[in-house]
């Protein structure tokens, strides 16, 4: 998000955080220096970095090997509490071939939800041997309905709405990643 910076109200001075560059830029506003006729200053929120650091994050392969074929993915794998907990929150885009496969660490019951997620996802939930047990399609953004897995699972996969009946992906199929089939 960029802002075009002009001085501050004194009544919002202390509501609006500025960075440093932006009040030492507001001063000389202020103080009546002679500035670049529009100065504009981008000032991005935390969630927007995160989303940006998220974005160059480091990608595994993964396949799923359905009736029509073998599907690859480059996923990003979330194997703590913390990437677990923010997934593909505030994101925007999702490049058709890549996913984010959520690793439980153990074998049991699931639940997911869409809260601060703007991108409709498919939820793929995987079974420790790498079989796909459940498709949740096409989800709703920034939902809190609970998406369950309905069984135990050590996996999910999120992908953009509508890839797993585009390319054939259902339950009984099976996954290859590093993930599945060693534990």
């Amino acid at each position: 998000m960029r802002g075009v910076l002009r001085p501050p109200r004194p009544d919002l001075r202390e509501a609006c955080p500025l960075t440093r560059v932006s009040r030492f830029l507001a001063r000389l506003a202020l103080a009546g220096a002679c500035l670049a006729p529009v100065v504009a200053v981008p000032l991005v929120p935390a969630a927007a970095q995160a989303v940006a650091k998220a974005a160059q994050a480091p990608t595994e392969t993964l396949t799923i090997a359905t009736a029509g074929g073998a599907r690859r993915f480059a996923v990003e794998v979330m194997r703590d509490d913390a990437s677990r907990s923010r997934g593909l929150m505030f994101r925007r885009h999702m490049a058709p071939d890549h996913g984010m496969l959520f690793d439980f660490e153990r074998d049991e019951p699931v639940t997911m939800w869409m809260k601060n997620t703007y991108l409709p996802l498919d939820m793929v939930f995987i079974r420790p041997d790498g079989t796909v047990s459940r498709v949740a399609a096409d989800t709703e953004p920034l939902s809190t309905a609970i998406i369950p897995s309905n069984g135990p699972v050590l996996a999910v996969l999120e992908l953009n709405a509508g890839t797993a009946a585009r390319l054939g992906i259902k339950a009984g199929d099976k996954v290859e990643h590093s993930m599945f089939g060693k534990r």
